[in-house]
């Protein structure tokens, strides 16, 4: 009667990395699609200038963040509030706080007036800055051009 020995195949000494590549890439796309879902408060879009200021502030997740849409909604975060109420909402938020600051998230085509009572009512809840958001506008581009006016105006 053989004996046959049985032979075990030689250890592989290096790692094998493509499932660890594998899994990065589906992380790396998961990320990809959800980070721009994460955006705080509402969307608007904010005006565009050529010299913004940089406020990294207001990025951080205990930003007060007061929004205004073109027609003339405002919200609170992501919460649609009344004029009359911001100052009291406001006063609320920063009573506990050193940095007394709020950040104004304005659409580019909302009007004049509106934002300026908006401002007028978050500085009256005792806000030592305001900061206006804006983007900051692509170079080469041309701005579009104004809307026509009726012969009749």
């Amino acid at each position: 009667m053989a004996h046959f020995k049985v032979q075990a195949a030689p250890v592989m000494a290096a790692p094998n990395v493509i499932p660890m590549a594998d899994i990065m890439l589906v992380l790396l796309i998961i990320f990809m699609v959800v980070t721009p879902m994460l955006q705080k408060g509402m969307t608007v879009d904010m005006a565009k200038v050529t010299n913004p200021v940089d406020m990294p502030n207001a990025d951080r997740d205990d930003a007060i963040i007061v929004g205004i849409s073109r027609d003339g909604v405002i919200y609170l975060g992501n919460q649609k509030t009344p004029l009359d109420q911001i100052a009291s909402l406001v006063r609320d938020r920063i009573s506990n706080r050193v940095d007394k600051t709020v950040f104004i998230k304005s659409d580019g085509r909302a009007k004049y007036g509106d934002v300026v009572k908006l401002v007028d009512e978050v500085r009256s809840a005792g806000v030592d800055n305001v900061g206006l958001l804006t983007e900051k506008a692509e170079q080469g581009r041309t701005p579009p051009p104004p809307p026509v006016r009726p012969a009749g105006d």
